[in-house]
């Protein structure tokens, strides 16, 4: 019961993580002006950042409007829709077809911060393997590292134990959330609560409710509590980038609220809202965001990304050094000596 309010926002959601899901086809209709009219009309009334990234969906749907013919084959509509949905310039929205799924493709548009070769060969090339997480000691044992490379990656509670309690003797925690794409957002508080001594107010969640694109619920609290296990609270940083999306934006603007966590790198891919989806009338399925995910001042800068606290970047000239683990090394020294 202690993650009540999480639960009931992620439960009102059909697709709540970042894997696509099928609804068996009907025979209705393939008529691309109806598709069209139908996917247009349920973004419109369900979409919930219109508003925030400056979006004219009407003006949208002229230009697309204009691209149909009716003799168009099953191709050529999907490329329409798809191109249309990409305006929304969101990694939550997509339309699945039997040949083909449409994507944003976010991470693409930055350099990537993360080179395994360089990480695995030079920082941890012992690596223990506990459950998803890959760890070891850095910095002549002074340092805990953690690699989560996915919150579709489940966990127990005693992988948990085992990890934190074998670096607890340290003077902190890096914990590499970097081209973490997101997943399982059910994950979320079991990691994030194992860095909290008491209830904590982290987050809220809006949820389009009307016609008009500003109709929204009212903000609905998240709180983390104390786990029933091991809790770190020496200092923690967390390496993100702009391949850390969804599930892994909504951890690190979690993690704003938490003053034992530093967050290194680059700004996070966004993905905080979470997405919802249906079915065209010719049997494609959709899915797009229907809430915003705000931080505790009730800021809705989530979707664009969350921002480090310290910005560090990864130098593709030199493969023997990764200088995000180097910055958040120095950060931990850093703070153990105040």
């Amino acid at each position: 019961m202690k993650y009540r309010n999480i639960v009931l926002f992620l439960s009102i959601l059909l697709f709540s993580s970042c894997e696509k899901i099928f609804i068996e086809p009907n025979k209705a209709s393939h008529d691309p002006f109806v598709n069209f009219e139908y996917l247009w009309n349920e973004v419109d009334k369900k979409y919930s950042y219109f508003e925030l990234k400056k979006i004219d969906w009407n003006d949208l749907k002229t230009i697309y409007q204009q691209k149909l013919h009716a003799d168009m084959t099953q191709e050529e509509l999907f490329e329409v829709l798809a191109d249309m949905l990409k305006e929304l310039r969101d990694d939550h929205t997509n339309l699945f077809s039997s040949f083909n799924v449409s994507r944003y493709n976010l991470p693409l548009q930055k350099e990537l911060n993360f080179h395994a070769r360089t990480l695995n060969e030079f920082y941890i090339p012992n690596a223990m393997i506990t459950g998803p997480f890959v760890h070891d000691f850095l910095h002549n044992g002074n340092v805990g590292y953690v690699r989560y490379s996915s919150f579709m990656s489940a966990f127990s509670k005693t992988d948990l134990d085992y990890v934190l309690n074998k670096y607890k003797n340290t003077r902190g925690l890096i914990l590499d959330l970097r081209e973490n794409g997101g997943g399982n957002m059910f994950n979320i508080m079991p990691l994030l609560e194992r860095f909290v001594s008491q209830r904590t107010l982290v987050a809220y969640s809006i949820t389009r409710n009307g016609i008009h694109h500003h109709d929204f619920s009212e903000p609905a609290p998240m709180f983390v509590n104390p786990p029933d296990g091991e809790v770190f609270q020496k200092p923690v940083v967390v390496l993100i980038d702009r391949g850390s999306y969804s599930a892994t934006t909504f951890f690190s603007l979690c993690t704003k609220a938490l003053p034992n966590i530093t967050l290194v790198g680059d700004t996070t891919g966004g993905g905080g809202g979470m997405p919802n989806g249906g079915q065209l009338p010719n049997g494609w399925t959709y899915r797009f965001s229907i809430t915003q995910l705000l931080d505790v001042n009730k800021n809705a800068y989530a979707e664009k990304g969350v921002p480090p606290d310290i910005c560090a970047s990864f130098d593709w000239n030199d493969l023997t050094k990764d200088e995000l683990l180097e910055k958040a090394i120095s950060e931990i020294n850093h703070m153990f000596g105040k």
